[in-house]
């Protein structure tokens, strides 16, 4: 089995070490967190998503409604969605989340409803961008620079079969090894969808979420990096004060749509704790891909120096501990 399955606990053993013996470099447990110091715990944990995306400039994202979960109704919801001209489908997800979780696509009033019974959290409304490409960019620029560098691009295939029409997306699905590891969720949460017998040649997409977790393939799409993309992303990123390490989660038209700066909107931005997704491809070795995490490490440690050398702190002990039990807290209620 790849190492992209492997258990996260597993996978981040190598990642811990990192973090020490650049922590010990350092001399500072938290050097991380002056990195983005606009950011809680600079992207590592807890971060708000709203807080975020109203630092990017707001012709690269998405509209988006931010909804407080004490003040929510179906009614006010639906009254915001009609003033900020979001029509259905949309994107509903946690102001505060990783790995896709209570990510969904709500397709109807119907489904919303259903949501908002599920959901115990604040959370976010983004209207559905139905661009082909979704894409990863990992960015970082150093303080006081007026440019950056890319160091990963990832190219997300979501989640498909291919009918053959005859077999069920089930049957098709039991005979495609990504696919098979999203049966019981499909089970349990579409069955509908399985019944179906999709035509000789047609491609069904089964997951709209971009989220390793729900199967789409990660694929390393580094070598369409070049000037034209690092000048788009330049832009945008000297207008996030304070935001200097991260990854742009976005979706485009296509790739030279994207380095001409149109056709693209950013979904979310990702900071310390982002990985450069490239190195999920199927293809793409294990020591390589640490090599790669062990470099992006290298460069969070060179920021948090110049971010020190300016006087920017990090947290300290006592902000990190009640960082992480404010953020199990959430969880806790999240998953309640």
């Amino acid at each position: 089995m790849s190492w992209e399955y492997w258990p996260i606990y597993i996978t981040n053993i190598p990642v811990l070490g990192f973090w020490l013996f650049f922590a010990i470099r350092s001399r500072d447990l938290f050097f991380f967190s002056a990195v983005n110091p606009v950011i809680e715990t600079g992207g590592v944990l807890g971060e708000s998503k709203i807080n975020i995306l109203k630092r990017l400039p707001k012709y690269s994202i998405p509209k988006t409604i931010f909804v407080k979960k004490d003040n929510a109704n179906l009614e006010w919801i639906l009254e915001q969605l009609k003033s900020n001209e979001i029509t259905f489908p949309f994107i509903a997800k946690p102001d505060v989340g990783e790995r896709g979780f209570l990510v969904e696509k709500i397709e109807s009033q119907s489904e919303l409803q259903n949501y908002l019974q599920q959901i115990k959290v604040d959370f976010i409304i983004q209207e559905f961008v139905d661009f082909q490409m979704e894409i990863s960019v990992m960015y970082h620029r150093m303080p006081n620079a007026s440019g950056g560098k890319i160091t990963s691009l990832c190219v997300k295939k979501m989640l498909s079969v291919k009918g053959d029409g005859v077999s069920t997306i089930d049957e098709l699905m039991q005979e495609y090894p990504r696919a098979r590891l999203q049966l019981l969720r499909f089970k349990n949460k579409y069955p509908e969808i399985l019944k179906i017998v999709p035509q000789n040649g047609e491609t069904v997409e089964l997951e709209p979420i971009g989220n390793h977790s729900r199967g789409t393939t990660f694929l390393d799409g580094n070598h369409h990096i070049d000037n034209d993309l690092i000048t788009v992303f330049d832009k945008i990123s000297v207008e996030m004060e304070g935001i200097y390490y991260g990854r742009y989660d976005l979706k485009c038209k296509s790739i030279d749509m994207l380095k001409a700066g149109k056709d693209f909107k950013i979904l979310e931005f990702n900071g310390i704790a982002s990985e450069p997704a490239h190195i999920y491809d199927p293809e793409y070795s294990i020591l390589q891909g640490y090599k790669d995490l062990y470099t992006h490490w290298k460069i969070i440690y060179q920021i948090s120096k110049m971010q020190r050398a300016k006087g920017i702190e990090s947290m300290n002990l006592q902000e990190a501990i009640e960082s992480v039990r404010a953020y199990l807290k959430y969880m806790r209620s999240a998953k309640a």
